[in-house]
């Protein structure tokens, strides 16, 4: 392995990412009371540019009323581009008034790392003036073909940085791909249009640390149109994929939980290898398999991902506890 090693950023358990808009509060207490692991209060393409300003409004008070994280969930706001003039109201607004409840700023539309760099620059000038007791974190979404282009340099372009979201609508009008729903299979392409984009992606992410989170699938009547494409995306390695509707959040968790078969694989693979490791052998055998250094770090991710949703139900450790 090579002596270059990027640590991963802030673990967090993010199978389901539930978009809310916040030009709507009447959803914020139903979004947590839900079962998404993570929720996005939304100020960008779900809010008309003439609700902008009432919808940050709402996105303070949401984040002010309601115990987030009490209820077992990480919440961030997605504010507007930074070629909006609504961008810098958006970040100043809410972290000044709100910033010590939000988790995640959700950036849109990515395209160059300076892009990360400006908000990361407000969001330090806040915490600092605002005494913000933590650091709130950066996620961004890769939608543009520029931003695709550059998302190697993007991942590396702030320590803040915690995870990358795949925007596949946006993406397909940059490219001009054609598509027939969002994120679902062209049948005039022969197998997975976004394949490419996605492998590079979560590539990005493994090698910088970072999370790698699939976007929305846009037809919510279509639940096995989703399930194929959550599955597509964990295949590759993705942690989670966004809900765009109530209906889609049991479909991310479930795709994206690792069924109990598996975990209690992982966990002899880890004991015998530990056994094995006592007796002075490097590698093992488990049901007629070697299993060796890099069965085990397989193993410790799935166990981890385990250890992190039962966590989220009180029942074991932290993600971050178990990376401790």
């Amino acid at each position: 392995m090579s002596l270059t090693r990027h640590e991963p950023a802030n673990p967090r358990l993010q199978r389901s990412e539930l978009a809310v808009p916040g030009s709507q509060p009447a959803l914020f207490q139903k979004a947590l009371d839900g079962e998404a692991d993570c929720v996005f209060l939304d100020l960008e393409d779900a809010v008309a540019p003439a609700d902008k300003e009432q919808a940050r409004k709402h996105v303070v008070a949401g984040l002010l009323q309601h115990d987030w994280k009490g209820r077992g969930k990480a919440v961030s706001v997605r504010v507007n581009g930074i070629d909006t003039h609504y961008m810098y109201r958006d970040v100043v607004d809410v972290v000044e008034q709100a910033g010590h409840r939000l988790d995640v700023v959700l950036v849109p539309k990515v395209g160059v790392p300076a892009d990360v760099y400006l908000v990361d620059a407000l969001l330090t000038q806040i915490e600092a003036a605002r005494n913000i007791p933590h650091r709130i974190g950066i996620e961004v979404l890769i939608e543009t073909a520029l931003g695709l282009a550059n998302v190697e340099a993007i991942a590396q372009s702030s320590r803040r940085l915690e995870a990358m979201h795949f925007g596949v609508a946006d993406l397909a009008a940059s490219l001009r791909a054609r598509t027939v729903s969002i994120g679902g299979l062209n049948p005039d392409y022969p197998g997975d249009q976004w394949h490419a984009a996605l492998a590079r992606m979560v590539t990005a992410c493994r090698a910088y640390g970072l999370r790698a989170i699939d976007g929305p699938y846009g037809d919510f009547k279509d639940p096995e149109g989703y399930l194929a494409a959550a599955r597509r995306a964990a295949a590759l390695g993705f942690e989670g994929k966004w809900a765009i509707h109530p209906s889609q959040i049991a479909l991310a968790n479930d795709v994206f939980t690792p069924p109990p078969p598996e975990v209690e694989r992982a966990r002899r693979i880890l004991s015998a290898l530990d056994e094995a490791a006592r007796a002075g052998r490097g590698a093992a055998q488990l049901d007629g398999r070697m299993i060796d250094a890099a069965s085990a770090r397989m193993a410790r991710n799935v166990v981890e991902i385990a250890a992190a949703i039962a966590a989220r139900k009180g029942a074991a450790p932290s993600l971050a506890a178990t990376r401790a």
